[in-house]
């Protein structure tokens, strides 16, 4: 059990109790993730409910790794459940953050927590070390206030008096201390009030954004999670994991002398740069880097003058048509204090604004809409749009259906406004940029294909970023005049060398038009699917720094993923895992994962992309390593787009691979008795959905 705490907390907020769960009855999992979704799988029977049904159950996982020394895997915190954001229905789906929950969590005695029923007031969660408590939130005055205050009232509710830095007493454990302040994840107003977009918030910017389970999180009553340790993790060899730590950084981390490059970039080998995408770049003002848990390189920031501490990526990226750059940052902590997904925000406010230019959208317009365009650019229109969303009404305090309907997501407003039908449905011109499962587009879906297949193939926008550098490298490089880091081929082989089992096949990262729809691409896909359900969600891996394939400061450029991963999992738990053991859990794990799928009504006919990817080409310069005239090369993946007969022989490629049915997409009884499923094949069975074969 090195690595482990031993137990999981389990809370019936009907019932008001919390009761354990013996770690090691999942414990062949590893943790995070593929514990996740077999907790869910044994608790929830009918798998067919909606997200917002009280016999939903809401995993909240760490993994043998939170609060230890490995580098960019100590602070990341799984969540799992039915959802309610994408369409046609809710799937079973992931997100998860960073930050320091999961170590506080594990600090405090507990592996992870699973969350059911639906309290009949609005209450909170008191986790103290071994004592918990189910708290009305009407003490603290707690439902209604926004993320921020959500948190600030807990504190010192905690705390009491102490100034930060002071002893306090966690309780629980004879009076042991701390000079830690609880770990608290809360929803904002945009849950309370069942917005689809909502999500789940940690500290200033940490948040669990895809699914909408702030809403899911509202409808069971669930305000907040606080959580304070004082305990310790019990590694199996201390000294190894100190060494391997000091390898890494030796061999493969940033040198702040020794910079190969000091723009932000997603591998292990970035310095501390804040992944902030502000209009014109950081602000001025004083800042400094900031960091999850034990992670080597803080990809997040803390400003002198407190606007936009720690938000990076789509965060940031909203309302980038603001009149400066304070506004913009202003709309960052909006976003988390409301708590509100910033992904959707991103492309839905586009949308708007380009159906008001048309005159379709605005005051007494076809779609009739309260929102001030006269002040577009400006905090006002922001501000009501945010609002809009989180309260459900006109942005202003009152009550208006407009702020309902975009409540219920952009999709779904979109098709109740009509403007889903005919020929010139918004999903089919591209004015709606939501292409997979009614969620919002994120990178180019035509260009990176493992992107848009991983996505389209499972539940979410996928949002790993283990094969973002094969474009952003020769794209900047081409556009900005940049050193290129590597010849296409060399890239190619030393990601593909590490691709167990189907390493050395090149072509699996050959991006060319002519080999979209390949086997080979099927196998780039399945490979990522089965990577990521363990290395990344399982172990947490932070996605933003692993894997560590291109390494420009390692011998041969060749990083250290195959190595690192089990290396750091060994020293803490003691175990003998090799990297393909990981990799076929990992398919075990998205092997039951898409079982779930397939109980709540998944078919291979209902696998397509929104209309506009077969209908429009891709209009941005995209490099991507593919053969030109059989040699390789960085090509230019512009101007092209999916071709469904196409697309649709892709599915049956990638289900052959999978061994499953390839007429229906269902799995089959001998792949999942292969992986220990067996189980998983008679729920299938019992509910008329095990393929054939």
């Amino acid at each position: 059990m090195n690595g482990y705490a031993g137990k999981i907390l389990r809370v019936n907020l009907t019932k008001r109790k919390g009761t354990t769960i013996p770690t090691s009855k999942y414990e062949h999992w590893i943790g995070g993730h593929g514990m996740g979704s077999a907790i869910f799988f044994d608790l929830v029977r009918d798998k067919t409910i909606d997200g917002f049904d009280p016999a939903n159950v809401v995993t909240i996982m760490t993994s043998p790794l939170s609060g230890t020394l490995v580098p960019g895997a100590s602070g990341r915190t799984e969540v799992q459940g039915i959802g309610v954001q994408s369409v046609p229905i809710g799937w079973f789906t992931r997100s998860n953050f960073g930050g320091r929950f999961s170590s506080m969590l594990k600090f405090a005695g507990w592996d992870g927590i699973v969350i059911e029923g639906k309290a009949d007031a609005p209450v909170w969660l008191d986790i103290r070390n071994d004592r918990v408590k189910i708290r009305n939130c009407s003490t603290l005055s707690l439902w209604g206030t926004d993320t921020w205050q959500c948190q600030e009232k807990i504190w010192q509710y905690v705390a009491g008096k102490q100034q930060y830095g002071d002893w306090i007493e966690a309780g629980g454990n004879d009076g042991e201390q701390t000079t830690q302040r609880p770990a608290v994840l809360a929803i904002g107003p945009a849950g309370e009030n069942l917005s689809r977009l909502a999500c789940l918030i940690h500290d200033a910017s940490n948040g669990s954004g895809q699914g909408g389970f702030g809403a899911v999180w509202g409808s069971k009553g669930l305000k907040a999670i606080s959580v304070i340790g004082t305990g310790s993790i019990k590694v199996n060899n201390p000294r190894a994991l100190v060494a391997a730590r000091l390898w890494q950084k030796k061999h493969y981390a940033f040198d702040l002398g020794n910079l190969k490059n000091t723009r932000l970039t997603l591998d292990f080998q970035s310095p501390p740069i804040p992944g902030v995408l502000w209009r014109g770049g950081r602000p001025k003002t004083g800042h400094r880097p900031q960091a999850c848990t034990g992670c080597h390189s803080g990809c997040r920031a803390r400003f002198e003058d407190g606007l936009g501490n720690e938000a990076t990526c789509f965060t940031t990226l909203v309302y980038a048509a603001s009149r400066n750059q304070d506004i913009q940052r202003y709309t960052s902590d909006l976003l988390n204090r409301l708590g509100l997904n910033a992904a959707e925000i991103y492309w839905g406010e586009m949308y708007l604004r380009e159906l008001n230019l048309y005159g379709i959208l605005g005051l007494n317009k076809e779609i009739d809409c309260p929102l001030m365009f006269n002040k577009y650019g400006r905090q006002e229109y922001i501000e009501q749009l945010l609002k809009m969303m989180a309260y459900r009404n006109d942005g202003l305090g009152n009550p208006h259906p407009f702020g309902d309907d975009l409540a219920e997501g952009f999709v779904r407003a979109a098709e109740k406004w009509g403007r889903l039908d005919g020929d010139e449905g918004d999903l089919k011109n591209g004015r709606l940029k939501f292409p997979n499962w009614g969620l919002p587009q994120h990178k180019e879906p035509r260009s990176q294909l493992d992107w848009a297949y991983g996505s389209i193939l499972g539940d979410r926008d996928i949002n790993e970023h283990g094969f973002d550098q094969l474009r952003s490298h020769p794209t900047y490089s081409k556009i900005y005049g940049f050193k290129m880091y590597a010849s296409a081929e060399e890239l190619v082989r030393i990601y593909t060398d590490k691709m167990v089992p189907f390493q050395g096949d090149l072509l699996m990262l050959d991006f060319s038009t002519e080999n979209m729809y390949s086997e080979h691409i099927a196998k780039l896909v399945s490979w990522h699917r089965y990577y990521t359900r363990f290395w990344k969600q399982s172990t947490l891996f932070c996605d933003w720094r692993w894997p560590d394939f291109l390494n420009l400061l390692a011998p041969g450029k060749i990083g250290s993923t195959g190595i690192s991963e089990p290396k750091f999992l060994n020293a803490v738990t003691g175990r003998h895992f090799t990297f393909l053991d990981g990799i076929n859990l990992g398919k075990k794990i998205w092997n039951l994962d898409h079982a779930i799928w397939t109980l709540q009504g998944r078919h291979r006919d209902m696998v397509h992309f929104s209309d506009y990817l077969y209908s429009q080409s891709g209009f941005v310069d995209q490099y991507l390593p593919g053969r030109k005239n059989g040699k390789w090369d960085y090509i230019n993946t512009r101007g092209r787009h999916f071709e469904r007969d196409k697309f649709d022989e892709f599915k049956t490629r990638f289900y052959t691979i999978q061994g499953w049915d390839t007429s229906t997409g269902y799995p089959t009884r001998g792949t999942l008795q292969s992986l220990d499923l067996g189980y998983v094949a008679d729920e299938l069975k019992k509910n008329d959905r095990l393929g054939k074969g």
